[in-house]
């Protein structure tokens, strides 16, 4: 493919413009997949030019995470540690959804841009007041983490989805096969493979219904531990 033939001195042409460009492209397919000729082509620019505006693809992303985060207000810092964080996952879901690839970019960097600092900040001091002390770091990354690799695997299962039409009952006549002598495997199949595998609306609901659970679970055994103040320690395990 020819690079595009760009005006001289791209005028008009900013760093702003260049990112929401990358924002748009994120949202037709991912964070990933998208290349800075791709970036090009859509500007009209050659790629040298988007380098010299922003930088390469790593620092691109970066950007394109710092826009999308603009968007979202961390919850009000008076609430309960367990409302908080409530609030915070089940805003970021439905965002981190819109723009897919954005939740594994933060599980492999971490949350240190300059739009996720404030949420950080926020639900550190709000864990700090419930009395997780020591535990704090480790009692935020777990409710974080959690919710955000359970959106990252639904990116994921998205991009095959994408791929194009499947054949279906062939696909799930291989998993009953494979599961006929096992409960664990039918157990699984039933409530997690099938429901996926139909992709569209059943696998939406889906993904939907298994973030919540894994939400209020990794909340739920926080609340516990606290409560127990961590007295189920790993020194206590046999």
């Amino acid at each position: 493919m020819t690079e595009a033939p760009s005006a001289p001195f791209h005028i008009g042409l900013t760093a702003e413009i260049v990112i929401e460009a990358a924002v748009e492209l994120t949202q037709e397919s991912t964070l990933f997949s998208w290349s800075l000729r791709d970036l090009a082509g859509r500007l009209g620019v050659a790629p040298s030019v988007i380098y010299h505006h922003v930088g390469g693809k790593d620092l691109l992303c970066r950007r394109v995470v710092e826009f999308v985060f603009a968007m979202f207000n961390p919850p009000p810092a008076e609430l309960e540690w367990k409302a908080w964080f409530r609030q915070l996952l089940y805003s970021i879901g439905p965002l981190a959804l819109r723009y897919r690839g954005v939740a594994k970019w933060l599980l492999m960097h971490g949350p240190m841009t300059t739009t996720t600092l404030p949420a950080l900040d926020a639900g550190i001091a709000a864990l700090t007041r419930a009395g997780f002390a020591q535990h704090t770091g480790f009692a935020y990354s777990a409710l974080v983490n959690s919710a955000l690799l359970t959106i990252s695997m639904g990116d994921d299962r998205l991009q095959h989805e994408d791929d194009g039409p499947r054949d279906h009952a062939t696909m799930m006549k291989e998993f009953e096969q494979v599961a006929a002598n096992s409960p664990g495997a039918q157990t699984i199949t039933e409530a997690v493979i099938r429901p996926f595998a139909e992709g569209k609306q059943e696998a939406a609901e889906a993904r939907a219904e298994y973030y919540q659970f894994v939400v209020e679970t990794t909340i739920a055994g926080l609340a516990n531990r606290l409560a127990s103040g961590f007295s189920d320690s790993s020194n206590d395990r046999v």
